[in-house]
């Protein structure tokens, strides 16, 4: 799609506000009740996404032109979508977060990139990262010692694919490691592609640089078509909604299963079982690429109607993804299976969770804005009375991480594997 093919959702947008807050029915106080963290943060409506509708439309018309300013505001979003299942709560014709991503594109396809950005981007195309000063001959460290198949020799039923943020990051390597080593000992036919693994490169798709997504997405397909793999598990939440929808929207028919899946499916099968306890109340963090962006795509053409001219729909029946059917189930399963874990929810959960800060490339490029979001989501978490916040990314996991630090906030922060891990 173009800039141009959003026209119609411009002019229908109300102005309702719904895309800044957590719907009204679940609002349980006036703390914790905004969704969108960029105009919280920002405190103007163009930071909303009425105001990138309005700003994309004007641009449209010609009544404005990209400025530095005007760069800025559409970068500081973090794709997290928030605003999307809330709009859909009011409206239905409307599709928030697709237009924002198509407005990044259009200022990367015209010259107006960040140069934060534009540098991530560079080494995604050097070394199959888009982990600064990272390089590919170490992508596969983390593996090291592992009893794993080397898909690049031989073949095996399922790929994990660890992904960048726990490829590179030492102190996140417990949980990949965890992870294959759990899935090898209940009976999974195992294997990675450790250093010729790639970046999955769904952030540079949320961060407006489509071309570069498509090129590395149509490679990485290729080699694992190449490789016969029919499954994939990740235990990156960004690598998921990555290969289970955008690389869906390709054409690619392989299956993709977070860890958490996985580990349910397992553990209610009896392949999994615990023989400690671990005493621990913890709150769950929803990642916003395993919950509301973690819905199954579902391949539509058609057409847009109007019903006696003014009730508008769609011919064959559009698909309406509002969050509702992402991964929620699952890691909650999987914590109260844990003997001893206690799980207290925070206000603000499920398809209307607060983001972690990391998305959109806004831990690149407004560092100080993203430690803020992950600052009020670690608050809420607080406000629950639990030891720990656990979730299912490395990316909020290390967001959360930098936030306690910084703020000297008495808070552990795990992802679940590693509970997991500990039980057995």
């Amino acid at each position: 799609m173009a800039l141009q093919d959003f026209r119609l959702m411009m002019e229908r947008c109300s102005s309702c506000s719904y895309c800044k807050w957590v719907p009204l029915d679940k609002v349980k106080s006036n703390r914790f009740a905004e969704g969108c963290p960029s105009v919280a943060y920002n405190h103007f409506n163009a930071y909303s996404a009425r105001g990138r509708f309005q700003f994309a439309f004007d641009l449209l018309e010609g009544i404005t032109e990209y400025t530095d300013k005007a760069v800025e505001v559409i970068n500081a979003c973090m794709t997290c979508g928030a605003c999307d299942v809330s709009c859909k709560i009011c409206r239905y014709n409307l599709e928030p977060l697709e237009h924002h991503i198509e407005l990044k594109t259009d200022t990367v396809e015209k010259g107006y990139e960040l140069p934060q950005l534009k540098a991530v981007i560079e080494n995604l195309k050097k070394e199959g990262t888009m982990q600064i000063n990272k390089v590919k001959a170490d992508r596969g460290a983390w593996a090291e010692g592992l009893k794993v198949k080397d898909l690049s020799k031989e073949k095996a039923e399922v790929m994990f694919f660890a992904g960048c943020r726990y490829s590179y990051d030492k102190n996140l390597w417990k949980v990949p490691r965890a992870a294959v080593e759990i899935l090898i000992k209940a009976g999974v036919d195992l294997g990675i592609f450790g250093k010729n693994e790639n970046c999955c490169a769904g952030r540079a798709n949320s961060m407006g640089y489509r071309a570069v997504f498509n090129e590395v997405a149509d490679s990485n397909l290729k080699a694992w078509q190449a490789a016969g793999v029919k499954t994939i598990v990740t235990s990156c939440s960004d690598c998921y909604h990555s290969l289970k929808r955008l690389y869906t929207k390709k054409g690619s028919s392989i299956k993709v299963l977070h860890t958490l899946e996985y580990l349910d499916q397992l553990i209610k099968e009896g392949k999994i079982q615990f023989t400690k306890q671990v005493p621990l109340t913890v709150t769950y963090h929803d990642p916003c690429h395993l919950g509301r962006q973690g819905e199954e795509y579902i391949p539509w053409e058609g057409t847009e109607k109007k019903i006696r001219g003014q009730i508008i729909t769609w011919e064959p029946r559009k698909p309406r993804y509002n969050g509702a059917y992402g991964i929620y189930d699952a890691p909650r399963d999987v914590l109260n299976s844990i003997p001893g874990v206690k799980l207290v929810e925070m206000e603000r959960i499920r398809e209307y969770a607060w983001c972690c800060g990391a998305g959109g490339g806004c831990s690149d490029a407004y560092p100080d804005f993203a430690a803020w979001t992950a600052g009020e989501r670690i608050t809420e978490a607080k406000a629950t009375g639990a030891e720990a916040i656990v979730t299912a990314c490395p990316w909020c996991e290390q967001s959360f991480t930098y936030a306690v630090g910084e703020d000297g906030v008495k808070m552990k922060v795990y992802d679940i594997v590693e509970l997991v891990q500990q039980a057995l």
